[in-house]
């Protein structure tokens, strides 16, 4: 008999505390930017490696890309260029949700219109 009430007690603190530690675990796993299918997200050039020769010349941002499908809580694909050699799923951290400019001056050119086939990076020549 007390053997079982303490079975029945151990078992509703395990539980009490597995909810506890969910609870705790679902503060930090909020969307803070409210990502969703469809947005246009810039990927920060963290984790993908380039040909420049020097790393403080790269981009800090790769261009637009929209979010295809949420994975989880925390990763989201994109749909990326075909000629890019690598995987198409990503962290919320490496992603910032595009906002639109407040006004027109705002408007700006990408600066480069590359990309990467086979990890070289190919450019469309404009104007010579």
């Amino acid at each position: 008999m007390k053997l079982q009430r303490s079975w029945e007690e151990a078992k509703k603190s395990i539980e009490a505390a597995h909810k506890m530690m969910k609870k705790q675990f679902n503060k930090k796993q909020k969307n803070p930017q409210e990502l969703k299918v469809g947005d246009n997200m810039w990927l920060e050039s963290k984790n993908i490696h380039s040909n420049r020769s020097l790393k403080k010349l790269n981009q800090k941002r790769y261009k637009l890309f929209r979010i295809s499908k949420g994975i989880g809580l925390g990763a989201f694909q994109l749909e990326l260029p075909e000629g890019w050699m690598i995987r198409n799923v990503f962290n919320k951290d490496l992603l910032t949700k595009c906002r639109e400019p407040h006004f027109k001056k705002q408007y700006i050119k990408l600066i480069s219109s590359s990309t990467i086939i086979n990890k070289e990076e190919k450019y469309k020549v404009e104007e010579v």
